[in-house]
Parts: C-alpha cells; structure tokens; sequence
C-alpha cells in the first residue's frame, strides 16, 4: 500500500469494533451489517496495509501486533473525530449566541449580570470568547462583539456601549481604615499593587507621579484581573478600571476611596448585524446588553 494511501472510514471502523470486541458477529451487531461484511472489511483492510491484524481465538478473533499498533491509531483517531462531530453539533444549537468580549470586561461587569440574561431567556446557550483578535462578526461565528473600538465592519449595528473609568479601590476593611486619615497619611497604611500598563498609560500614570506616588509598591501585575484578587485580600489598594471591579462594589467587597481622582478610561463599543440576525436570540442579546449598559452609567 502507498504510504499515502488511507483506508476508507468504513474498513477502519469495522475494524475497531471487531477489535473491540473480539468478534466479527458482536461488531456486526453494533454496525447493524452482516457478518459477512465485517469480515470482508477486515480482508480488504488487511490486503490494503499487506499485513494480517486478527487471528482465530476460539469462537473469536485477537489481534495480531500489527492490529494492535493500528486499533490504537483508530481509537485516536475516532475519538478526536467525534469531539469535532459534538463541537459541530454545538454550533447548530437554536439559542447559540457567541459573544466576544474582553477579559476584564466579562469577568467584572457581563458575567455577574448573566444569571438575569438566562432568567429571561432559558433557551439561551451563551458561547463567550475573549480573544479579542476575532474581529469580524459573522465571518467566524461571531454574533456579537465588544470592543473598545468600532470595528468599522460594513453591515454592522455599531454604538458606544459603556464608559469606563480608572478608580482608586481598597477592600472593605482596608477603606474603613483609610476613611478617617488625611490622604497624604494613606501611604504610611497601605501598600499599592499596580497594574503594569497603568503605571506609564497616558490615563493613568500621572496619579503614580502625583498622589500615589509616596506608596511602596507591593506587587505589579499584567493582568488586571490578578490586581483584583489581590486587592479583595486585602494586600493594599489599587488603580483599577470601575467596570472591572462593579461586581464587588454592588457586593460590598471593595470601596472607591473619594479622595483620589477618577480618570477617563475606556469607551466600550458594541458591534452586531444590522437588520436581521442570525437568529431571533441574537437581536435579543444585543438589545439586552444595550439596555443593561444604558443601567450602568457612573
């Protein structure tokens, strides 16, 4: 057999399953063919790879070395195979809405409001990605788009969606504390934990030079949703965007602290089809995040 030839689907899967089960009959069973054709399958199989894979085993059949090395390739094979049929499988659901939305976006301001969104629409199936590099709704099996910039996509329904801001934020306990002392006093309590873009970003690094600058720098992190755990531990406090940390403001777990400035962050736009959606579900998604983000003004 040419090394690039491969057996057809049909011979390997009789195979495996006569493998399997170590026996033609059982195998024809689970097919629901003859006996007959598993064992011509098997024969064809075997004179395609020129190489015997069962032998006779009682009133059954074991595999040879040679089908031993194969059934493990198969099996392989037909496992990844299926996992794609089930992936496809799920692209076909009626309530499949895929939304791409930044990291700290969706962990500190979408996901806490999507128990509400699956109250209202129980058919929903929410397939959510962060990577931000899929930018183009309705090419790749994108629905629906947060970015912080218009895609500039024709076709597209395209709208300023949320405003953020950089705030200083400390935990409950460690703001309480914080409340009665004079601002220039805060260092001497409290240790900073940075996120590293923020502390030369054009929004941000003038409060590191200004009010924050006396603060020991406990930590720097790149990701911001890291500066966020460390700050509900109570480690200190931090410059954070608002949307980022809104679920543990509504909990009560983290505090802004007044006394530092607010500063202009990001403007989050919301991208989806224009006129009719994929589905109904879609519009309805869109609309929803326009009305929840209309709820989530400063």
């Amino acid at each position: 057999m040419s090394e690039h030839r491969i057996p057809s689907l049909k011979l390997l899967m009789g195979f495996e399953a006569a493998a399997r089960h170590g026996s033609f009959s059982r195998a024809a069973d689970e097919l629901h063919v003859t006996q007959s054709a598993i064992s011509h399958q098997v024969q064809q199989l075997e004179e395609q790879i020129m190489q015997p894979l069962f032998r006779r085993a009682g009133r059954g059949v074991e595999l040879t070395v040679a089908g031993e090395v194969l059934l493990r390739s198969v099996q392989r094979t037909l496992t990844v195979l299926r996992s794609g049929l089930g992936r496809i499988s799920t692209y076909l659901d009626p309530g499949l809405v895929v939304l791409v939305c930044p990291a700290p976006l969706l962990h500190g301001w979408l996901q806490p409001r999507l128990r509400a969104l699956e109250a209202r629409h129980p058919q929903l199936c929410l397939l959510l990605s962060v990577d931000e590099s899929a930018r183009f709704v309705d090419e790749i099996d994108v629905d629906i788009a947060i970015s912080d910039r218009p895609l500039q996509q024709a076709g597209l329904d395209e709208r300023p969606f949320l405003q953020d801001e950089w705030v200083l934020v400390a935990n409950t306990d460690l703001a309480g504390k914080l409340a009665p002392l004079a601002q220039a006093q805060h260092h001497l309590h409290a240790d900073l934990i940075c996120l590293e873009e923020s502390l030369t970003g054009e929004a941000t690094a003038a409060v590191f030079l200004g009010p924050l600058a006396h603060f020991r720098k406990r930590a720097i992190y790149d990701d911001p949703r890291l500066v966020l755990d460390a700050i509900l531990e109570g480690r200190g406090i931090a410059c954070l965007p608002r949307l980022l940390v809104d679920a543990s403001l509504v909990r009560g777990q983290l505090k802004i602290l007044e006394q530092y400035p607010r500063l202009p962050g990001a403007t989050w736009w919301l991208s989806g089809v224009a006129g009719q959606t994929r589905s109904p579900i879609v519009s309805q998604v869109f609309q929803w995040l326009i009305s929840e983000g209309l709820g989530s003004k400063p």
